[in-house]
């Protein structure tokens, strides 16, 4: 029989293979761009036609257009869609991935103790009235709580988290560092990349920029925020089974293999990284492929 334990576990599992999905993800399309470029260099025109549509018809048939590029040209654009354009859209991901799991856990959490849920809600009597079932109406008080605690900033979203699930990320390191990249992804939405005191504020003793100054995002920092947000999986998933035991959480760790073997896994993909980022103004067949970890890292679980 499943526990309220196993429930919070297969729901941080679930985000865990959603954040491993992104690793691939970012893997393969870093390849593709990466023999796509191989396959331009080869080519012996220097001006090469690329078609690709720009609209689309009421018949539902693409509106086609083709643009002729100078060989260097496509190559720049390839080159800042595998180098910077895949890293900002891989943290949006990332961001949106813990964001929902600590939502859900909370969700959880007051519909199995709903005696958690602050008396003073309120709730409108319309709501009320036409709701189907007292399940109904606790429902809508949950939904409710959560769209207010997400217009939160991460400390006190942390800070009321802890009420709830009587765990204090501030304490993680882990967390402070997914604070930093939240803060970072809602520059890239709201400022076109230029940190800002809001920025600063946020990130605190880790802003990696003065306001004013563009905030980088390459493919290194896709991949320690990447470790970061699994880390903070590996967290809730401990601390969540003291409080809540979970036998399928115990079954896990009896079949884990060495973590040390996730460790190395991730430094070695971070020094191919950094690799990266030192040959990037060089032709891009000579930077090197990405590798994500993906199956090493998913043997946390095992």
């Amino acid at each position: 029989m499943q526990t309220f334990g196993d429930i919070l576990f297969n729901r941080i599992s679930s985000a865990r293979v959603m954040l491993f999905t992104q690793g691939e993800m970012a893997q393969l399309t870093y390849q593709s761009f990466d023999k796509f470029v191989q396959l331009i260099n080869e080519s012996a025109d220097e001006t090469i036609p690329v078609t690709y549509p720009i609209g689309y018809r009421a018949d539902k048939t693409p509106i086609n257009t083709t643009y002729d590029y100078q060989k260097e040209d496509l190559i720049s654009r390839y080159q800042f869609l595998g180098l910077t354009q895949l890293p900002v859209n891989g943290i949006y991901q990332l961001v949106t991935i813990v964001e929902t799991l600590l939502g859900d856990i909370i969700r959880e959490i007051l519909k199995e103790y709903p005696v958690k849920i602050p008396n003073k809600r309120k709730l409108d009597a319309e709501v009320v009235l036409e709701a189907a079932s007292l399940e109904e109406v606790k429902n809508s008080i949950i939904n409710s709580l959560l769209n207010e605690l997400a217009y939160k900033s991460p400390k006190d979203y942390a800070e009321e988290f802890a009420k709830y699930a009587t765990i204090n990320l501030l304490e993680k390191p882990a967390f402070h560092r997914y604070i930093e990249l939240k803060a970072t992804r809602d520059i890239y939405i709201h400022n076109s990349g230029y940190a800002n005191d809001i920025y600063i504020i946020k990130a605190d003793r880790l802003s990696r920029v003065k306001a004013g100054q563009f905030l980088p995002v390459d493919i290194q920092y896709f991949l320690e925020s990447y470790e970061s947000c699994l880390q903070i999986t590996e967290i809730l998933e401990t601390d969540l089974h003291k409080i809540w035991p979970s036998p399928e959480f115990v079954k896990s760790k009896q079949t884990m293999t060495v973590e040390k073997e996730k460790e190395q896994a991730i430094e070695q993909v971070i020094e191919k990284a950094e690799e990266v980022q030192k040959s990037i103004e060089k032709p891009l067949r000579k930077v090197r492929i990405i590798k994500v970890p993906t199956k090493k890292a998913t043997k946390r679980n095992k």
